[in-house]
């Protein structure tokens, strides 16, 4: 992994800066378009286009500086020391569905578990080989998962590996040991036991009650002294989602939805595509319903509403979409509610000026009554989740929700807030403050000044304990290492109550302890292993049959069986619409919006190389945040993309850089938290700008009375956006549910003629008399953009991470890269997203050019790739129409830290400096697929191979297989009429194809669309 260098003022404007100046005009208005420089017709797009490194200087990488030297070396000596002098009691861990004899070599074997993410829990399954975790899969058991995994999920065997985790216990900034902090915590708890414990308090974030023997054993450390307290907080959390089923029904619940049972969906401010404990099985139930299908009840065509301040991937997914102000939101709501005529509901005054959009919004859910959904997002009040519940339950949407029990971290009465914690410090009511995974310092709302209450004089003691000696473990006396959860013991519960037993993949590279060991010191247990803590607690548990047997049963399978819970019958306190609250002044100013940043999320893994590189959806950024304004917007005040902005917020000042975000509400600027982290390892170190010393806990989504000022400097945003471009031609195939209809056959219809005619290239055997085709079909009407794929793709490959100044210079890796294209007016457009991999053409551009054979053509329809042949002239990649293919400028590939190398696939090769590489649609799984079926003397089935994108896509919208097997899911998808070649005029044949995107829109709603787009059956 590269580091990123710090924030530097850019010596010239850099390609992205000048895209569309006050004042631009638009000559050209392509019916699709990627960026506003492209919409504007600004030379500087056309320019970008014909030099690809336009403005860039060639620089060379420094050599290791000494710190970092002495980093690689301490991890070395961590890991050399991983056995230790004492020989440790045998724990034994279950492999996933079936334990061989013996372990084969070569052969991986799989563990089921679990990991927590953002308050969701995610039922894995882990890939090892010789006790090497390598690669995370989804469990198709788990109801949370089924199967797919997000990129949180998928990145966290990057983090297990990290060298900058933290590997040594701290006394006050010093080396020191687990025993010496052993004996501190006990002379600590014998201390604390003669005062009940009334100077103790326990800090944790919101997930642990994730944990149900975590949370039973802060319960015990609460009884043992009844006069402490535990306090619990989340930065990107579920409290406005809780607290409106308490008003609304009264008591706390956690709804979840069935996208798979609505016809019509409202999404009030919430992106549960991207967001959220079931984010997954949401993304996998609403794009089932998006397949163009008969129109009966159970196979119509759903169709989406979205209501957001900022783009988001439920917005982009949205048939329907409005761009407001998130304070006006609750505005939008008590309309609809009005309209629907639910009782109380008043007139609201002075009415918004999309009165006509909610009333044709309201007329389709009243005709689709029981069939549709009202969800709100955590990020508004519970005002807004109140008016959601009122309007289901008036529609009779009961099938469409369900209510369970919230994860509570009580006892009720022993737990408090953030704020609570800081109100007690400043009081002088804490004497010894434990912080377990926590990062307060860094992520708690500014108002709070939680480092200014980190002293001697407030809190004498402090301990934290946590993967990294990040900004809070600095402030504290004591700093204890934490193991990773593929090195720990542990449970986590899934949204509906599912638990699942986390089993240790590896002992700890770092010899970290977990949570439950370093609690069970204040119980009067110290050196109690935290197996033998969760045996006590499961033991106390009503398991089906033997106790041995079902343990290994549930480590086997990944859930517990019966732990799941029943949705709870509920009934509303009140069907009357509650009135507004007071309006108070109305803030002047704009509206400031925080959201999690949507690849490192709230800043926990702002460490992680994968992330952190990773393109956002949307903003197409990599290593970067900045202040998102609208077009409109930024024109009134003069801004133009990568102005250093100073944004000054009730009394609070941060400078980043703007951008201009197509769809960003008129009069709301976001910014995104989770960057500017100061002591989160040498990778996230200096990243962006950190959004919390604006945030405060009284406004924690959004609030007013936000100034902005130029200050007349530019700083680069690293945007992948315009990378890779295919200019002029036809990508993406779009169409409406009711032109599909009339013309099934749209997404071919113009290039049919052109296609399967006289080629450049020569001809290849397709496959045909072979006894395998592969080929791959991705329906662009269930892609919602989450990059999943992308991650997946990166962990089972060993792409390696490049660093911030390579991506500026076009030189990220990554083989699967998902194009953002935009269609309509630049303030509120549609957003599309296509995932383009090697496309494995039958008459492939590049393997004639290649002057040493090193890009060739199997019988199976595969392009290869053989890195040793391959001396780096790039004809290919310069010949590939796609631009998909990736150069090894450097030795990319981090090959001096130890544990990063125990993270590499065995199975793919490790690519060096001076080679070209791309997808080869995971050939080591074909081959894995191909040697058991010929032990078994079968043929290879036609969905038995699944790629690393295609396992990972919580949508499915990724289909691999044989080409020679009919029945296979990818022969049905390439049969399908909407199933089209990217660039099918050139006549290369590519195996991956792609089913046209569909949208359903409102009639009523749709001549709006037309007004400002042209419209054609070919690319709209």
């Amino acid at each position: 992994m590269i580091k990123p260098p710090e924030f530097q003022d850019a010596p010239m404007p850099s390609r992205q800066s000048e895209e569309i100046p006050a004042g631009t005009s638009r000559t050209r208005r392509p019916a699709l378009w990627r960026s506003l420089e492209e919409l504007a017709g600004d030379e500087s797009f056309g320019a970008l286009l014909e030099h690809e490194f336009a403005g860039v200087e060639m620089q060379w990488l420094d050599e290791a500086s000494r710190r970092r030297f002495l980093k690689l070396m301490g991890a070395s000596l961590a890991l050399s020391g991983i056995a230790g002098c004492a020989v440790k009691p045998e724990e034994k861990i279950v492999p996933y569905v079936q334990q061989p004899e013996e372990v084969v070599t070569g052969r991986p074997l799989f563990f089921a578990t679990a990991l927590a993410a953002q308050g969701s829990t995610i039922g894995v399954l882990v890939e090892s080989h010789q006790g090497r975790p390598i690669k995370i899969e989804g469990n198709p058991a788990h109801p949370a998962s089924l199967g797919s995994t997000d990129m949180l999920t998928q990145a966290s065997i990057l983090q297990l590996y990290d060298p900058d985790r933290s590997q040594v216990v701290l006394n006050r900034g010093r080396v020191d040991t687990w025993d010496r902090f052993l004996a501190a915590a006990l002379e600590l708890r014998t201390k604390q036991l003669g005062t009940k414990g009334r100077g103790l308090r326990i800090l944790t974030r919101g997930d642990a009650s994730l944990s149900p023997t975590l949370s039973a054993q802060i319960r015990k450390v609460l009884d043992a002294f009844p006069e402490s307290r535990w306090h619990s907080y989340d930065p990107a959390g579920q409290e406005s989602v809780l607290e409106g089923t308490l008003k609304a029904f009264g008591e706390a619940l956690q709804p979840v939805y069935h996208f798979d049972k609505a016809d019509v969906i409202l999404a009030l401010d919430s992106d549960f595509l991207g967001s959220g404990p079931a984010s997954l099985r949401y993304g996998r139930e609403f794009a089932s319903r998006r397949e163009p299908g008969t129109g009966d009840a159970k196979t119509k065509m759903n169709r989406l509403y979205a209501v957001e301040a900022t783009p988001s991937l439920t917005g982009s997914a949205a048939d329907h979409r409005i761009a407001v102000a998130s304070r006006e939101v609750e505005v939008i709501a008590r309309e609809l509610a009005h309209a629907l005529k639910l009782p109380g509901a008043a007139a609201v005054q002075p009415p918004s000026k999309h009165g006509a959009w909610v009333a044709a919004v309201a007329k389709d859910l009243e005709a689709h009554r029981g069939r549709g959904l009202v969800v709100a997002g955590e990020t508004q009040p519970a005002a807004v989740h109140v008016l959601a519940h009122l309007i289901n339950d008036a529609l009779g949407n009961r099938d469409a929700v369900s209510f369970y029990p919230a994860h509570q971290p009580g006892p009720e009465g022993r737990v408090g807030s953030l704020p609570d914690l800081v109100g007690d410090i400043n009081l002088g009511k804490v004497d010894t403050l434990l912080i377990l995974g926590a990062n307060p310092v860094y992520d708690a709302p500014a108002d709070l000044e939680f480092a200014a209450a980190m002293t001697d004089a407030k809190v004498p003691v402090r301990i934290h304990f946590g993967l990294y000696e990040d900004e809070t473990a600095e402030l504290c006396h004591w700093h204890v290492p934490a193991s990773h959860p593929l090195e720990s013991w542990g449970d986590l519960v899934a949204f509906d109550g599912t638990a699942t037993i986390q089993q240790p993949l590896i002992a700890p590279l770092y010899q970290g302890h977990s949570a439950l060991e370093v609690l069970s010191i204040f119980l009067g247990e110290p050196g109690r292993p935290g197996r033998d803590i969760l045996l006590a607690n499961w033991r106390g548990r009503n398991l089906l049959g033997d106790f041995d047997t079902a343990w290994k049963d549930a480590l086997r399978r990944g859930i517990v069986p019966g732990t799941a819970a029943a949705a709870k019958a509920v009934t509303l306190k009140s069907k009357d619409v509650p009135p507004p609250a007071p309006a108070g002044p109305e803030p002047q100013g704009l509206e400031i919006v925080f959201r999690p940043d949507p690849a490192v999320g709230d800043g926990t893994f702002a460490n992680n190389g994968w992330l952190q590189e990773l393109p956002r959806p949307l903003t197409r950024f990599a290593w970067d945040n900045a202040a998102l304004i609208s077009p409109a917007q930024a024109e009134k005040l003069g801004i133009a993309n990568e102005d250093v902005l100073v944004l000054r917020y009730r009394g609070r000042s941060l400078a980043v850089p703007a951008w201009i975000m197509p769809g960003q509400a008129e009069g709301t600027v976001t910014v995104t938290f989770g960057q500017g982290r100061t002591r989160a390892g040498h990778v996230g170190n200096g990243v962006g700008v950190n959004a919390y010393a604006l945030r405060t806990s009284d406004a924690p989504w959004h609030g007013g009375g936000l100034e902005v000022s130029r200050t007349g400097e530019k700083r680069r945003i690293a945007v992948v956006q315009h990378h890779y471009q295919m200019e002029g031609r036809e990508l993406v195939k779009v169409g409406t549910l009711e032109e599909y209809r009339e013309h099934p056959g749209f997404a071919k219809e113009e290039h049919a003629a052109e296609a399967h005619g006289e080629s450049l290239y020569p001809d290849r055997p397709r496959g045909l008399d072979a006894e395998n085709a592969w080929g791959m079909a991705i329906d662009l009407n269930k892609c919602i953009g989450c990059n999943a794929c992308v991650v997946a793709c990166q962990a089972e490959n060993n792409i390696p991470v490049v660093g911030r100044e390579e991506v500026l210079r076009s030189r990220e890796m990554h083989w699967l890269r998902i194009d953002r294209y935009y269609d309509g007016d630049e303030q509120d457009p549609k957003t599309y997203f296509q995932p383009v991999t090697c496309m494995h053409c039958e008459k492939a551009p590049c393997e004639p050019v290649c002057p040493v054979g090193a890009t060739t053509h199997s019988d199976e329809g595969l392009n290869e790739m053989t890195y040793n042949r391959c001396v780096g002239t790039r004809y290919c990649s310069n010949n590939c129409p796609y631009k998909v293919r990736r150069f090894n400028f450097f030795h990319y590939a981090d090959l001096k830290a130890s544990s990063l190398k125990m993270q590499q696939n065995p199975d793919v090769t490790v690519r060096f400096r001076g080679v070209m590489e791309k997808c080869t649609y995971c050939v080591q799984r074909i081959n894995e697929a191909r040697i058991v079926a010929k032990i078994e003397g079968r043929p290879v089935g036609g969905d038995e191979v699944m790629t690393a994108c295609q396992s990972s896509c919580p949508s499915q919208a990724i289909v691999f297989g044989n080409l020679m097997d009919p029945q296979s899911a990818v022969s049905k998808l390439k049969s399908s009429p909407r199933n089209y070649a990217l660039l099918e005029e050139l006549n290369t044949l590519p195996r991956t194809t792609y089913l046209a995107k569909l949208r359903n829109p409102n009639p009523e709603l749709e001549a709006g669309h037309k007004d400002h787009t042209e419209s054609s059956h070919g690319n709209i």
